[in-house]
């Protein structure tokens, strides 16, 4: 963040000591001028070079004692200051105590006068050393000149740090702040402006290089008022992360970082705290599909806050698995067991010997293909991992008795234009007939729960790396069309949406989040750009790709005919979707996986349409298997045998 300068090389701690002792030696023989007019033949007749020494000998056991000199001139403080008064003090009481075993060597007013001067001295000599390399670091030609939003307890860390800063040529040249109580005060010696009525001016004459965000809580509605206001004016976003946890020990001026466009997307952090999460968690064996992947992952390292008996992590990505496990290793106790299982969910003996040998209480169901142009040219791929996968993981949730089978959808899911999206919705039909079904059994089974959001930032695939390595090589930024809309959740949001609909999920809801506006892909675009100091259409180009096969202009979190229910939490809705009868599905699906071999791609894709009615596909042909007569069923001989296993 910070331009750098020379670094000066720190003083060794014995030259600080001797010119602490040559500065006592001064400030006493000062004392004997002052107290004897300046007469010097008083100063002989009261001995003063012993006098003179005495107070030297004091200062020098005074400073090992405090160790006064140990500190670097450069970055005096308050701390520095407190411990020259301490040493200064020690000094005085042990002239004392000589005076007192050695008949008045050095005289008490001498001692007091010596004490004031020397101790003005040490203090003023290390600021006039620190205000003089600031001097020569802070060179007007290279300075650069930062403003700071928030003049509040983080803002005041902020201005401490590239105070004390060795290697940064910054000059600190106003506050801002949008509170009233604080606008028109003077803090460490630079006025506090109004951030809304005064910003224009501000940055017309000093004309800033850099706006440090440094504030509580700020919305982000607000971070995007600045960050519009700084782009208007050519100046740099910075942020001070973990506000609440910053103190002067444990902070520096690396953590201060540019503003990402991942700070100004979407809404406010939704937060979850339930505290149930940790009685219903605490001591299980869980299971986690799909967990080297974004969403996977992140949710195992949740999950291991809530100590599990056992975690065990099942995916087809080696390198995946073998990442994830190092990160969990250094957050597990030895009371929990992690497992690591390198399998493909859609290798039913691999599945059923994993269930039977970890036997976990809860599954997470992670695991699916999410590309969407990828998976429309490859739909064999994407029923067989999303829709045959889910059925295998949720028979054998019933099969060894799982007590909840909570699952990851997305938006994509609603009216679905993609083969992503209609397997997806396919998966979700499954387990939420599934669930109808086993509570029409004397014996209940699993509770089935699905989470259904949007877009997750960091994600594997997500269009912000994309556009940044876009960026980074000059461009240009390609958007499939000018009106296009995604919805942006971070990880951490939508692990505790899962955790969350794991813990109050009764079985058969879809649960899904209030994200908010959506956001508009192409501004998002602009201000990357533009956060990365470039000007687009000047040093890089947006380019109009059109959009990819599958993909929708807007994607929805329900559907037109869906209704919803609210929950405990006012960001989290329950979507009450059209019910289906378990035998017809389980019918669908056994048939699908007999002849799924023998399909070709119109032929499947078409296939699923006859259960997601609301399919809409740009990319096939769907009038056919339509039209077509149902396949025969054999309902009443398959609903009795899994009865009966049930």
């Amino acid at each position: 963040m910070f331009s750098k300068v020379k670094t000066l090389n720190v003083l060794p701690r014995w030259i600080i000591l001797l010119t602490d002792l040559i500065t006592l030696s001064l400030a006493a023989f000062l004392a004997y001028l002052l107290r004897f007019n300046f007469n010097l033949e008083a100063l002989y007749r009261y001995n003063f070079l012993l006098g003179v020494l005495v107070f030297m000998l004091a200062g020098l056991i005074g400073s090992l004692i405090t160790r006064s000199f140990a500190g670097i001139i450069i970055y005096t403080g308050f701390q520095d200051t407190l411990r020259v008064l301490y040493t200064s003090l020690l000094t005085l009481a042990i002239v004392f105590f000589i005076n007192y075993l050695s008949q008045n060597i050095l005289p008490f007013s001498v001692a007091l006068i010596a004490f004031f001067v020397s101790l003005v001295a040490l203090i003023g000599y290390r600021l006039l050393v620190k205000e003089l390399f600031s001097f020569y670091r802070n060179s007007p030609g290279s300075q650069k000149k930062v403003v700071i939003f928030g003049a509040g307890s983080a803002g005041l860390i902020a201005n401490q740090l590239i105070d004390n800063d060795t290697e940064s040529n910054v000059k600190l040249i106003a506050f801002l702040e949008d509170s009233p109580r604080k606008i028109g005060k003077v803090i460490a010696g630079l006025k506090v402006y109004s951030a809304r009525n005064d910003f224009g001016r501000i940055a017309e004459k000093y004309k800033p290089q850099e706006l440090i965000l440094a504030a509580r809580n700020l919305s982000v509605e607000r971070k995007n008022e600045l960050a519009d206001q700084c782009l208007a004016f050519g100046i740099k976003m910075a942020t001070v992360p973990f506000v609440e946890q910053q103190t002067v020990g444990k902070f520096n001026p690396g953590q201060i970082k540019e503003v990402k466009i991942e700070d100004l997307l979407g809404r406010n952090t939704i937060s979850l705290q339930n505290q149930y999460v940790n009685s219903e968690i605490s001591g299980k064996s869980i299971l986690v599909t799909g967990a080297a992947g974004s969403i996977g992952s992140g949710l195992v390292k949740q999950l291991m806050k809530y100590n599990p008996a056992r975690i065990t992590l099942v995916d087809q990505s080696e390198s995946g698995l073998f990442e994830i496990e190092n990160e969990v290793k250094k957050l597990k106790n030895k009371d929990n067991q992690l497992s690591i299982v390198v399998g493909n969910i859609c290798n039913k003996e691999r599945m059923r010997r994993t269930f039977d040998e970890y036997r976990p209480d809860y599954v997470f169901h992670a695991a699916a293909y999410k590309h969407v142009p990828m998976m429309e040219f490859n739909p064999i791929e994407a029923v067989t991992c999303n829709m045959l996968g889910t059925k295998y993981i949720a028979d054998f949730s019933v099969e060894y008795e799982v007590e909840k089978f909570v699952m990851v959808s997305t938006d994509k899911a609603v009216n679905p234009t993609s083969v992503m999206g209609a397997s997806k919705r396919a998966a979700e039909i499954y387990v939420q007939s599934l669930n109808d079904f086993l509570i029409g059994l004397d014996t209940p089974g699993p509770k089935f729960i699905t989470t259904r959001f949007g877009n997750v930032l960091g994600s594997n695939g997500s269009v912000i790396p994309f556009f940044k390595k876009q960026i980074k090589e000059g461009g240009p930024v390609t958007v499939t069309h000018p009106g296009i809309t995604r919805y942006f959740m971070t990880i951490p949001e939508a692990c505790d949406l899962v955790l969350e609909a794991g813990v109050m999920g009764q079985g058969g809801e879809i649960f899904v989040f209030d994200m908010g506006k959506p956001v508009k892909i192409l501004e998002m675009a602009k201000r990357m750009i533009q956060l990365s100091g470039l000007q687009e259409g000047k040093d890089i180009d947006i380019v109009f790709t059109g959009l990819r096969p599958g993909e929708k202009l807007h994607e929805e979190l329900l559907d037109d005919k869906e209704n919803s229910l609210g929950t405990h939490h006012p960001k989290i809705i329950i979507s009450k979707v059209r019910k289906f009868d378990f035998s017809d599905v389980r019918v669908f699906y056994d048939d699908l996986e007999r002849e799924i071999a023998d399909l070709d791609n119109d032929r499947l894709v078409s296939l699923i349409k006859k259960l997601v009615a609301e399919y809409r596909s740009n990319e096939y042909e769907l009038s056919d298997i339509e039209n077509a007569p149902p396949p025969p069923r054999n309902r009443h001989t398959w609903l009795l045998s899994f009865i009966a296993k049930a």
